[in-house]
């Protein structure tokens, strides 16, 4: 018999498919739960995407923990640990325990397994191997017609049936000077922030007088679970305001996760690295020239500023659009326009890496001269009687048309 025909040498383990230990509670994301299991129900193939720290594994972890839809097992494998895209079929034949480092084709050996079962198999953080990984759940689909897949990853696999859904951030509480600790409490990034902040400092309670100063910072770190998780943990040694002051140096400060974390996970830069090394030179050209805007902005904003030196402007809307799927940018419709938008946590990132490619200036002129034009097309219909449509396309820029102003008057 030829290696490739070869049988399973070994029943799929209940090691293989034991999920991780989940040590502290999942916190506000009961809905997102219940809607990637619905879509579970209805797809084969499911892939949360996200920004990195957005909590994906832990929304994967919770839907998988609940197994009732899937009669024979669930099977959990982390691909971050694979460090060559050759290797992921043996790391997840291995986790099923179905391969041994024989010679036999571990993809076989794994469709061999798998095809009889209704199983649902979790393959967590799968961006930095996200073609490999594609390969390989396209095969089991198409070969094991009951197995069902849920992906994590800061992009979509891309193949045929997948529904890739994107992790919201935790929702905020909206602006108010004057809210109560109830009132901010209903948000659960502050829910999360709170119940962090008691574990590294136990009897922590939130006092109404800090309430609006938690809130801001919850807003101010995006609702990013991760980022959240690291700011509580210096509640043991700094006060609510004080954390709010230090948070223009986020990054020296978000640090000093778990131990047991991956390192990816343990600073919030460390997890800003790990997306940025997974972008080709082009894509982080593009975004680090994007970061000199403070607010939303369009495609033609992101050509004016993005395109130059080694950067074609026919190519930014590909690079853009390749930042979207990645997670590094956020877009969305506006009167029937795209807008495009940077987490605060990713835009304090790029800017950084902006100033060490010794760009920053040039992208900050081209930003100018963009708005300057936004401005100057406008003026006629402005003070021409009826400005109304032109106002309100000031109006959508106006944080850049401020940030612009103030960097020419400079």
């Amino acid at each position: 018999m030829h290696p490739s025909q070869a049988v399973p040498t070994a029943e799929p383990s209940a090691a293989g498919a034991a999920l991780p230990a989940d040590l502290t509670r999942l916190v506000g994301r009961e809905r997102e739960v219940a809607e990637v299991r619905r879509l579970l129900a209805e797809e084969r193939l499911v892939t949360l995407t996200g920004a990195g720290g957005i909590g994906k594994t832990r929304l994967a972890l919770a839907v998988a923990a609940d197994a009732s839809g899937f009669a024979d097992d669930v099977r959990w494998v982390d691909v971050a640990a694979v460090g060559e895209p050759q290797l992921v079929p043996q790391h997840v034949a291995a986790a099923c325990g179905v391969w041994d480092g024989a010679a036999a084709s571990a993809v076989d050996l794994l469709v061999g397994a798998l095809a009889p079962e209704s199983l649902l198999l979790v393959l967590d953080n799968c961006e930095h191997l996200v073609e490999a990984s594609a390969l390989l759940v396209d095969r089991l689909l198409r070969s094991c017609p009951r197995l069902r897949v849920l992906a994590t990853s800061r992009e979509a696999l891309g193949i045929a049936g997948e529904q890739a859904w994107l992790v919201p951030p935790l929702a905020l509480p909206p602006e108010d000077e004057t809210a109560r600790a109830g009132d901010v409490l209903a948000a659960a990034a502050v829910e999360l922030f709170v119940e962090r902040a008691r574990g590294a400092r136990p009897g922590f309670l939130l006092a109404d007088e800090d309430a609006p100063t938690v809130a801001q910072i919850c807003r101010r770190l995006d609702g990013l679970p991760l980022a959240l998780e690291l700011a509580a943990a210096r509640i043991k040694v700094l006060a609510p305001r004080e954390l709010a002051r230090r948070l223009d140096d986020a990054f020296a400060l978000l640090t000093g996760g778990a131990r047991t974390a991956p390192p990816r996970h343990r600073t919030l830069r460390a997890t800003l690295d790990w997306s940025y090394r997974l972008l080709d030179e082009a894509e982080r050209s593009v975004l680090r020239r994007l970061s000199v805007f403070l607010g939303a902005f369009d495609l033609e904003g992101a050509e004016a500023v993005a395109a130059g030196e080694g950067v074609e402007r026919e190519a930014v809307l590909d690079l853009v659009a390749a930042l979207v799927d990645r997670s590094l940018l956020t877009v969305e419709s506006v009167a029937g326009r795209a807008r495009y938008r940077l987490l605060e946590t990713v835009r304090r990132y790029a800017t950084e890496r902006l100033a060490e490619a010794g760009e920053r200036e040039r992208a900050a002129r081209r930003h100018v001269r963009h708005h300057l034009a936004l401005a100057e097309a406008a003026e006629p219909e402005v003070f021409g009687g009826g400005g109304e449509g032109a106002m309100r396309r000031l109006d959508e820029h106006a944080t850049d048309l401020r940030a612009a102003f103030e960097h020419a008057a400079a």
